[in-house]
């Protein structure tokens, strides 16, 4: 989500009518979130975020990083007797697992594929600490902020978001079209088929004795939308979708609908024809589009695809360079994960959920009062 043009340089808050600030490092006392906007009268208690988060974290399976946090959320503000009063919900959670000494030896060392030569570029300084802020970590007060987006969503709306992991490393999903959601809530991988799971398996456990690492693509699928949500030129829904996802760590591509395969296909089969539908809104004989056309939802459901890159933190030795220009052997010691995107699927359910959340109030002020058939 793209800030306003009078935001500062320090880019730590997204959106627009939905405001949301994290902070925090990896290996600091605490992470937290501000989530500014929410309307007054939502319901929201500390367990309310339980189950998103225990999702997102690490150590839920053998084939994650083993770093295990509680992530209890405490509302520090925005909520009274249970419900969201409309001034700023302030979230934080403390870390309570972080293991600092393992990133002793790398303190004056640029990993190959990681964020600390840019930090150190730009500000001259860094936390090596698992990362600091450039640590996954942060994306867990995404989640929680998230937690507030799809149940506001759901309310409101009858928006549902949800993913799953369509692709890791060379191994698709046998059906990413049609999802099997019990499925993917019954594994670690967040799998659509529960049949391929013990491919998965055995290909993870391979990829970590081997001591590499692979990428993955996570779907996700937004039902519910009207018509409607997003605005024509600057601030596209699409738009804001692709700047909110790449945002997340390790992210390196966003397709929205059928993405770069239309690229050979034909404009004849690309659109997406339209019919006259039941409830007396347009039926639509396909979704190449993914939901969205001219920046602007068309009330079929939104799809988009997430591609992360390989971890880059391996314990097999590279050669790398250290602060002061010298050659060094880096070997990346600690709990990390094998492949990112395996924990990635509610993360990026929470970035979908806050741009929607986002579109729907910024659409409500200005077009609330609209009277057409959405």
């Amino acid at each position: 989500m793209s800030s306003s043009p009078s935001s500062p340089p320090a880019l730590n808050t997204f959106g627009h009518f939905l405001r949301v600030t994290t902070f925090g490092e990896s290996h600091g006392p605490a992470i937290g979130c501000v989530v500014d906007g929410c309307p007054p009268g939502l319901s929201i208690a500390a367990e309310d975020f339980a189950h998103d988060l225990e999702r997102r974290a690490t150590g839920r399976s053998r084939h994650t990083s083993q770093r295990r946090e509680a992530d209890e959320v405490e509302i520090l503000s925005g909520v009274y007797e249970g419900v969201t009063t409309g001034t700023p919900i302030a979230l934080l959670i403390r870390n309570t697992d972080a293991r600092s000494k393992d990133y002793s030896a790398i303190a004056s060392q640029f990993r190959p594929g990681h964020a600390d030569y840019t930090y150190w570029a730009k500000y001259g300084v860094r936390d090596p600490r698992g990362g600091g802020r450039s640590s996954a970590r942060e994306t867990t007060m995404r989640v929680a902020a998230g937690v507030i987006a799809k149940k506001w969503l759901a309310q409101a709306f009858g928006v549902e978001v949800r993913g799953f992991l369509s692709q890791l490393g060379e191994i698709r999903s046998s059906r990413p079209e049609m999802p099997d959601w019990a499925d993917v809530e019954s594994n670690p991988f967040f799998w659509p088929d529960a049949a391929q799971v013990p491919e998965l398996e055995a290909y993870m456990d391979a990829l970590r004795k081997s001591g590499d690492s692979v990428g993955a693509r996570v779907d996700v699928v937004a039902t519910g939308l009207p018509a409607g949500w997003g605005e024509p030129v600057y601030g596209k829904l699409d738009a804001e979708l692709a700047s909110a996802l790449m945002s997340i760590n390790a992210v390196k591509g966003v397709e929205i609908g059928d993405g770069f395969d239309t690229v050979p296909m034909a404009g004849s089969r690309h659109r997406d024809v339209m019919r006259p539908g039941a409830d007396g809104r347009p039926a639509f004989d396909s979704n190449h589009a993914g939901g969205v056309l001219g920046g602007i939802s068309t009330g079929q459901a939104l799809r988009c695809s997430v591609a992360f890159k390989p971890t880059s933190s391996l314990r097999l030795p590279v050669e790398g360079l250290d602060v002061d220009g010298n050659v060094v052997d880096v070997v990346t010691t600690g709990r990390h994960d094998p492949c990112v995107g395996i924990r990635a699927t509610p993360i990026c359910e929470a970035m979908v959920a806050l741009v929607l959340m986002d579109q729907a109030l910024r659409h409500r002020a200005q077009c609330g009062d609209v009277a057409t058939k959405r």
